[in-house]
């Protein structure tokens, strides 16, 4: 059964990504026009709701969003992220229901510091991520990056790991998922904070 998403679904994702956006740009996480942020509004076939190109993140309204299809491209609406294809493969793959694109600091000096990836354990803060405190490793996978979205899209692919719902793209910044805005919100929160973690100590 096909999914028929109303200008009304798209303006209630347009507020749902104008506060989360608002959120991360007030913690510097979304500088000038940088990041971007997505929803899933349809599974059937899959759309989501993408930030609009060019946009300060800390000052979206509702109408700054685009309906994309399964391959990012513009269904209704003006003109989507250039990341709005790696947006869909992202759901398509993990099954999210959000993904978040920030470019923080932390991302991109510890994707520097640690090109095969950046190991994290023996710290609570892993509770926030779903996997125990103690006595695991949980690798945050680092790819290099790409303009080609489908090339990117292949290395996060290859790259992921399941108990990590991130990926750092080297030189770029930091991608994140979750089931949900809020769930997606809070597992960008804490990876971030143990990015800086490891960025403080090393």
């Amino acid at each position: 059964m096909t999914t028929e998403i109303s200008d009304l679904d798209l303006k209630e994702a347009g507020a749902q990504l104008a506060a989360e956006s608002a959120r991360f740009a007030s913690f510097g996480w979304m500088r000038g026009t940088s990041g971007n942020l997505s929803l899933v509004v349809g599974r059937d076939p899959l759309r989501l709701a993408v930030t609009a190109s060019g946009h300060d993140k800390g000052e979206l309204t509702p109408a700054d969003v685009v309906l994309v299809d399964g391959n990012g491209a513009a269904v209704r609406g003006g003109k989507p992220s250039a990341e709005a294809e790696l947006h869909a493969r992202v759901a398509a793959l993990t099954g999210a229901g959000a993904v978040v694109h920030v470019h923080t600091v932390a991302s991109v000096a510890m994707g520097r510091r640690e090109p095969g990836g950046i190991i994290f354990k023996d710290v609570e803060m892993l509770k926030g991520v779903g996997q125990p405190a103690h006595d695991v490793e949980v690798t945050l996978p680092v790819i290099a990056n790409s303009q080609d979205m489908k090339v990117l899209g292949d290395r996060l692919e290859a790259a992921r790991d399941p108990r990590m719902p991130a990926v750092v793209v080297a030189g770029h910044g930091l991608y994140v998922w979750g089931a949900d805005a809020r769930q997606t919100r809070h597992h960008t929160e804490v990876v971030e904070w143990l990015l800086e973690l490891e960025l403080t100590q090393r």
